[in-house]
């Protein structure tokens, strides 16, 4: 379907310059060929910052940091998860999931979101309806508590703003509230899917 809104947006508009005149057309040829310029360099800096990113995941993940902040969110993840084996591999990628969010890194917490869908859909006995876990899981990562919105702070910065870190504050902030709301709103409907 957006590829059809889209589709048509820039058939319409190509269609509208052309009968506005060889000026208007020209501007939105030229405007076009900005656009594309724009988006590869902006591909560029985001690999860069993916790259450096994923790296340090992965370098933090090796050292045993990411272990250690595993156990330091245990209680979040028991208190979220209640239902959840003590023991299964699960909790891990639902916890790297969660400190990857938090840190900012969405690329780099998708590998462990899918590792953790998977797990907790193993352990889902109804096969056709999504657990609780799994519902839960799927709104605390969409909500997403970020400590530093590395996306947002990369495109300030590609886009020549003066202080490309000013988002943290708002950012951190917004974050915890949806994130709060989010866990509020599933612990009831949990409960009352618990109680029927």
């Amino acid at each position: 379907m957006l590829n059809f809104i889209w589709g048509f947006m820039i058939v319409a508009g190509v269609i509208y310059g052309s009968f506005q005149g060889q000026t208007v057309i020209s501007l939105v040829s030229q405007g076009a060929i900005d656009s594309a310029k724009e988006a590869v360099e902006l591909c560029i800096t985001m690999l860069g910052v993916v790259g450096l990113w994923s790296g340090l995941m992965n370098i933090a993940e090796k050292s045993g940091l990411i272990e250690k902040w595993t156990r330091a969110i245990e209680p979040v993840v028991s208190f979220l998860f209640p239902c959840l084996p003590k023991e299964d591999v699960v909790r891990q990628d639902i916890s790297t999931n969660i400190i990857a969010n938090m840190l900012g890194l969405g690329w780099a917490a998708t590998p462990a979101g899918i590792r953790a869908m998977q797990g907790l859909s193993r352990l889902n006995h109804n096969a056709k309806v999504a657990s609780n876990e799994m519902c839960t899981f799927l709104v605390i990562n969409i909500s997403s508590l970020q400590l530093i919105p590395v996306n947002m702070i990369a495109y300030r910065s590609q886009y020549g703003s003066a202080d490309a870190t000013a988002i943290i504050g708002p950012g951190f902030l917004a974050t915890l509230v949806t994130t709060l709301i989010a866990i509020v709103l599933c612990k009831v409907i949990c409960y009352k899917n618990i109680t029927k």
